[in-house]
């Protein structure tokens, strides 16, 4: 009789830790991209061993590992995200030290190494118990949702990359041919919308140089489909009336960019969230985009569009970053879109080595090394990233749920040293006073034109919840 009544507290005990794995409360610490090559570990400023707290005390955690771990193995590929991106293979450890349980892989910097810099950071992430997704031996394989167990709950993870070279998309098998490893691609179009006369000028320049025909004189670069829209160097020019381009860009005659969601791409994408919301509590779908619509922070029209299609799949939380810059935030359907956290970590000027082809892009000769790069790429600091405020300020997301619901959304912001020595610089640590006040009231200026309400108490942001 004692056996079967301790076996029924325990049956209780089980319903009831579903029951509040299903209704209780559950916190994401979100941030955005992490470029490290220096350890945490050693600092202690209050500023910064607060919001490691915040990181650590939170259900799960996130970032973008917007680099490559490994010892010089790999060759550096032709094609890079710009800046070859190789740490130290400790610093996994690092950010597992700091509290990080997921990240995302899929962003412009996964091929710099090629496969094996790729396959590399995997093996060290996962020895340090660190979920990734976005990369992987095959398209099926980058695609797919990675799953995080918690006391509270299942989490998803869906990794996605619009910026990157043509090299780092991963690939599927075919007539018994390899897939390709490589990140999980959204492809995008993009098209020009021109007033008449520009277009009619720009056709007409086409035709004269004979761009409209192939060498065997087959016509080219145009459609019947198409009648108002032709192709030139592998972009879609399309002639519209100035009323049109002004809802997209303003008053005045002046031109517009159209980008859309590649469509294959999307229901692939779809399909895997949709399945990943059946299995997990709460999916996140990440997007590393540099794409923007005229200033850095406002985002391409293809990422909005395809931000709220993940959010009607299933997911529950959409974190954007790769700008580099604050973008704004938007409900929808009572779930966060954010388009860009923007930088949380920010140490590309002390990388330890840098390949042939970043010092030949600015002529420097075999005596130059990585200071020297860094001094010539940014004019001594007085150009580029170093010289841009908002470059080396970002957020440190944390949303609430209740079951389903977002009960809060806190913003707290970050601040990455702007001025600093580049030795200095690229850290983390939560703003305070003025600084803090500024970079939230630029989040609430990016985010009103959403309708999203943003309070600020203490030095933090609150979304308005409906």
């Amino acid at each position: 009789m004692k056996k079967i009544i301790i076996a029924f507290v325990l049956m209780l005990q089980a319903a009831n830790a579903q029951h509040q794995q299903a209704t209780g409360d559950f916190t994401m610490a979100l941030t955005g991209d992490s470029i490290i090559t220096r350890p945490l570990s050693p600092y202690t400023e209050p500023e910064f061993l607060e919001m490691i707290e915040l990181i650590r005390n939170s259900d799960m955690a996130f970032t973008n590992l917007e680099m490559l771990f490994h010892d010089y193995e790999p060759y550096p590929m032709a094609v890079s995200g710009g800046t070859y991106m190789r740490g130290d293979p400790k610093l996994a450890q690092e950010l597992k030290w700091a509290g990080f349980d997921m990240v995302s892989r899929a962003n412009n910097h996964t091929g710099d190494y090629g496969v094996l810099g790729q396959t590399l950071t995997t093996k060290y992430v996962n020895e340090v118990g660190i979920i990734q997704a976005g990369v992987g031996m095959s398209l099926a394989e980058a695609r797919e949702a990675k799953f995080l167990e918690t006391g509270k709950a299942r989490v998803a993870l869906i990794s996605v990359a619009s910026t990157f070279a043509t090299h780092m998309a991963a690939g599927r098998s075919r007539d018994n041919a390899p897939p390709r490893p490589g990140l999980n691609p959204l492809r995008y179009s993009r098209t020009y919308i021109l007033p008449e006369e520009e277009w009619n000028n720009l056709r007409k320049t086409g035709e004269s140089l004979g761009l409209f025909t192939n060498q065997d004189g087959e016509p080219r670069g145009t459609s019947e489909d198409r009648p108002d829209a032709f192709n030139l160097y592998g972009r879609w020019f399309e002639k519209s009336d100035t009323n049109i381009i002004s809802r997209w860009i303003g008053e005045g005659e002046v031109a517009g960019v159209r980008t859309e969601p590649n469509k294959k791409d999307m229901k692939e994408i779809v399909a895997v969230i949709s399945n990943a919301k059946k299995l997990a509590d709460y999916v996140i779908v990440t997007i590393h985009a540099h794409e923007q619509k005229g200033p850095r922070e406002i985002p391409a029209d293809f990422i909005g569009e395809f931000a709220k299609a993940t959010i009607d799949a299933g997911a529950d939380v959409f974190v954007g970053h790769g700008p580099h810059v604050l973008r704004g935030i938007e409900m929808y359907k009572g779930k966060p879109i954010m388009y860009s956290l923007g930088d949380f970590m920010f140490q590309n000027e002390t990388l330890l080595r840098l390949p042939a082809d970043n010092y030949d892009n600015y002529d420097l000769d075999d005596n130059a090394h990585v200071a020297d790069f860094n001094n010539k790429r940014y004019k001594g600091g007085t150009s580029g990233f170093p010289a841009l405020d908002e470059i080396w300020e970002g957020a440190l997301a944390i949303p609430t749920f209740n079951g389903q619901t977002v009960k809060e959304l806190a913003i707290y912001p970050v601040t990455l040293g702007y001025g600093l020595p580049e030795q200095v610089r690229g850290r983390p640590l939560l703003a305070k006073g003025e600084l803090a006040d500024k970079i939230l009231n630029d989040l609430k200026t990016r985010s009103n034109p959403y309708g999203t309400e943003i309070t600020i108490r203490d030095g933090v942001g609150y979304v308005e919840i409906e």
